[in-house]
């Protein structure tokens, strides 16, 4: 039996698929305008037999594929623990939200989410990097090349943006400035972590896990941390996990 989970982001859209508690494969694309445009091109190249959707376009799913699904919470919850039974504390920072989950033998304990705004989130690194010159892949890497700390007074997107503009007119160096941004973002982050008293082991997953000065800086901050290969599929993973057992439940009722 190969079951699929799907994760339907604000940014990107994420698939995968699971056989005997082993990945076989997942495919990572771009959102865009038309979720469901990209998610059926994404379904006709699979093939699985039970299918389950996380994520904001979730519903998009239910509506369009009568497709089962749960939450981002419990998703990210199952796909970490399944990745690492040790995992005690997630933090998920994505596309436009940040979120600090409490696991406790794979359940969910407690969370916290910040949906509201984009600040500190995979949109407002990709605005700093736009305007810094930079591409996002190598935003991390050359953040990590600055030397001193600027203050950053606005985490709004836009404000922030014309702060940045403001520095770079001033002559400050923009490494200097990309450090800096990434300081806000992890003391931001942090404001939310500390309220969860997090336990290790600690995952961090989400696109922004992939930017090696945000990983570089929580580690500072809360040592020894756990980085997935691909940490942008353990929302799909975890609904795949759930769409497994979904399936193993239905065929045991069938057979009664």
């Amino acid at each position: 039996m190969v079951a699929a989970g799907i994760d339907i982001g604000s940014r990107t859209i994420k698939l995968v698929t699971l056989e005997n508690n082993k990945i076989l494969d997942y495919h990572i694309t771009d959102t865009t305008v038309e979720p469901i445009k990209r998610v059926e091109e994404i379904l006709k190249e699979k093939k699985f037999d039970h299918l389950v959707a996380t994520g904001y376009g979730r519903y998009l799913m239910q509506e369009n594929y009568n497709c089962p699904i749960v939450t981002e919470i419990k998703a990210y919850a199952t796909g970490a623990y399944f990745l690492y039974p040790d995992c005690r504390t997630i933090i998920d920072i994505g596309g436009q939200d940040t979120k600090v989950i409490k696991v406790k033998e794979g359940n969910v304990a407690d969370f916290e989410m910040n949906d509201r705004c984009a600040a500190g989130t995979g949109k407002f690194l990709e605005v700093m990097a736009q305007t810094l010159g930079y591409k996002i892949e190598d935003f991390g890497s050359e953040a990590l090349k600055g030397r001193n700390s600027i203050p950053i007074n606005s985490m709004c997107t836009v404000f922030a943006e014309s702060e940045v503009i403001s520095l770079i007119a001033r002559g400050e160096d923009k490494k200097d400035i990309a450090l800096s941004l990434h300081y806000s973002i992890i003391n931001r982050v942090m404001t939310m972590v500390s309220r969860m008293n997090p336990e290790e082991k600690i995952v961090f997953a989400g696109g922004v896990a992939k930017n090696k000065c945000m990983v570089e800086l929580l580690k500072k901050k809360l040592g020894d941390i756990l980085v997935p290969e691909e940490p942008q599929i353990i929302g799909a993973l975890g609904a795949a996990i759930i769409a497994g057992k979904n399936f193993e439940i239905m065929t045991i009722k069938e057979r009664r």
